[in-house]
């Protein structure tokens, strides 16, 4: 990992998002190199993958909700795209 990148969590490998861990908001990738939104906040979660609208959020290796829009790789991913 180098200072340009933010620290994630993927628990299950059939998660289709991350949880970021740490205070990183001007940062631009993953460790590992995928491209993040700006300004996600510690303990959100962030696509790490294309999610369709309707298609499960997967964390934990479980559904914790449905795409209300499309995510796009990297985006993220709570209450505005998710419920």
């Amino acid at each position: 990992m180098t200072p340009q990148e933010r620290i994630h969590v993927v628990v299950d490998p059939r998660d289709n998002v991350t949880t970021v861990l740490d205070q990183g908001t001007g940062l631009d990738r993953l460790q590992g190199g995928l491209e993040v939104a700006l300004g996600v906040p510690f303990g959100h979660k962030v696509a790490l993958r294309p999610i369709a609208r309707g298609e499960p959020v997967i964390k934990y290796g479980v559904a914790i909700g449905r795409a209300t829009h499309d995510i796009a790789s990297g985006a993220h991913v709570h209450v505005h795209n998710c419920a």
